[in-house]
């Protein structure tokens, strides 16, 4: 079983416990990667390779991503999120304007510092590992690109205030850190309360389906989408001779009869199946198509 499951994953379970319920519909010993994991208070799109398009997965260009936040002001908390320890700040006053103005400081190419309650290695460990123990270390600020935030809604009708922000980003941000740092700046304080991922490269929301609807499904293959689904961004080219097919899939360069660009190119037989990611090199009229990744 080869392709990519757009999964909607409900809030309350780890990514990885999705895969361990996926597990059982698919055969024994086929491989499973993912594009990027959700947090598990996170609802959203959670894409999955199976078999071959795990091979995929480092060729595949187009990593931003859109999240639907939703964030509480007045309070702060370890974790960056309303799963923490929780502190109140005691101010919750903003005008509409500064937050609008705010908002406009943290899009573009900014640094973002990880939470301690993240996946990222230090010294061999997870820094939420070392959070848990009590135990705070220095990151080193990553650089990350806020393309767009979209303030959606403003609530103040409770105790705390919530604001609901629509955010296209790069792949490597954290929501969490980002409504923590809004709220600094604000001067009330934020966490994150609600996040739901609804773009992952190429996997949409509106696409995607739920993982209960999978889990009851008959035919799992319904809902596979193909090797190439996030890969179209990359070129294709096609070969027809069985020759030439039977080089591609034991890894063995071809000429071409006419001159390609040079890159990275999709290589079809027949306009149909997926061969390999090869890279196309070559002067004069011709090019030399060079396998870096065969779907046999």
């Amino acid at each position: 079983m080869h392709g990519f499951l757009n999964i909607n994953k409900p809030g309350g379970m780890t990514s990885y416990d999705v895969i361990r319920r996926i597990k059982p519909l698919i055969p024994h010993k086929t491989k499973i990667g993912h594009l990027g994991t959700l947090d598990p208070m996170a609802s959203g799109v959670l894409p999955l390779a199976l078999g071959k398009a795990t091979r995929v997965i480092p060729f595949i260009k187009n990593e931003n991503k859109t999240y639907l936040a939703t964030m509480t002001l007045g309070a702060v908390s370890d974790t960056l999120d309303a799963w923490g320890q929780i502190d109140y700040t005691g101010k919750t006053r903003f005008t509409v304007e500064q937050l609008t103005d705010i908002l406009k400081e943290f899009i573009g190419n900014i640094k973002q510092l990880p939470p301690m309650y993240s996946a990222v290695h230090h010294e061999g460990k997870r820094l939420y590992e070392l959070a848990r123990q009590g135990i705070e270390v220095s990151r080193e600020e990553r650089d990350i690109v806020v393309y767009s935030i979209d303030l959606l809604d403003i609530d103040n009708q409770k105790d705390l205030p919530t604001v609901k922000i629509r955010v296209d980003c790069s792949k490597g941000t954290y929501i969490r850190t980002l409504c923590h740092d809004i709220g600094q700046k604000l001067g009330t304080g934020a966490l994150l309360s609600n996040l739901i991922r609804l773009r992952s490269g190429e996997f949409t929301v509106e696409q995607s389906c739920l993982l209960e609807e999978l889990l009851h499904t008959k035919n799992i293959e319904e809902y596979l989408l193909g090797i190439d689904y996030p890969i179209t961004a990359i070129p294709a080219f096609s070969i027809e001779s069985p020759d030439e097919i039977e080089a591609i899939l034991n890894g063995r360069i071809i000429k071409t009869s006419t001159k390609l660009p040079d890159g990275m190119f999709r290589v079809y037989a027949n306009n149909q199946k997926l061969l390999a990611l090869a890279v196309s090199t070559g002067s004069g009229k011709q090019s030399l198509i060079k396998p870096e990744r065969v779907f046999k």
